[in-house]
């Protein structure tokens, strides 16, 4: 975990409540595709937690949902703004279990953190499918992305206004090595129950301090209590109770 100032180098509005935010300066601390920022903003207790969506070394891509009074007050600030944020926190994924056919499964604001996944898979040539869930066809966002990266992208929708209709789990693949997963816990429940490989699991938990000091985000696990800011987001397939 490393303190820092970052500045925001663009803010864009991808979705009526879904932003892409880049932040320039020391980003040194981010070591793995699914850690996520903390970020402080002015006049709130707590930090706001981010997955971090893409990376450079000296620049960081966030997308976030605008759902509360910190993600708001996030919306509004202006390129320039100096923001205190804590790097590299969690555990990320472990892309060296990933085989040679790995599956993304992304619902909703749990798609961002699969974008530097699968860039850092294509890298490694992995034949790689993501699968990105969503409510309806307005909400869509980074499937062009993710198949400008080589990425095999198929999108659902509850809905059926775009895509498959139906969840990610109505669009898996006949064959795949592995599974990397981020979404609401409905979403992953439904994932571990029907996908037929090991994988690993991020997982979106509401967090006071982000680094594993308030305890406020420990979940049980087959392998004692974990946190989920500091043990996880990511969290192995076998050790989930469900």
């Amino acid at each position: 975990m490393k303190e820092v100032t970052l500045h925001i180098l663009s803010q864009t509005r991808l979705t009526r409540d879904v932003y892409r935010m880049v932040l320039g300066g020391d980003t040194t601390a981010i070591t793995a595709p699914g850690q996520f920022i903390n970020i402080r903003l002015d006049g709130l207790y707590l930090r706001r937690p981010i997955s971090v969506c893409d990376w450079e070394p000296e620049e960081a891509t966030i997308l976030y949902k605008v759902v509360g009074r910190g993600t708001t007050q996030m919306s509004r600030l202006p390129v320039g703004t100096a923001l205190s944020v804590l790097t590299g926190l969690g555990n990320g994924y472990d892309v060296n279990k990933s085989g040679e056919r790995p599956l993304l499964l992304g619902g909703g604001v749990g798609v961002p953190p699969l974008y530097l996944l699968a860039r850092q898979l294509v890298a490694e040539g992995k034949d790689v499918t993501a699968v990105l869930g969503f409510n309806t066809a307005d909400e869509v966002f980074y499937e062009d992305e993710f198949r400008a990266l080589g990425v095999r992208t198929i999108v659902t929708t509850a809905d059926g206004s775009r895509g498959v209709r139906g969840f990610v789990t109505d669009a898996l693949p006949d064959e795949y090595s592995y599974v990397y997963t981020c979404g609401p816990e409905p979403m992953l429940k439904a994932v571990y129950h029907v996908t037929k490989t090991s994988g690993q699991y991020s997982f979106e938990e509401r967090m006071g301090c982000g680094f594993g000091a308030c305890m406020g985000c420990t979940c049980k696990t087959k392998y004692g209590a974990k946190r989920i800011c500091t043990d996880g987001p990511v969290l192995e397939k076998e050790e989930i109770i469900w």
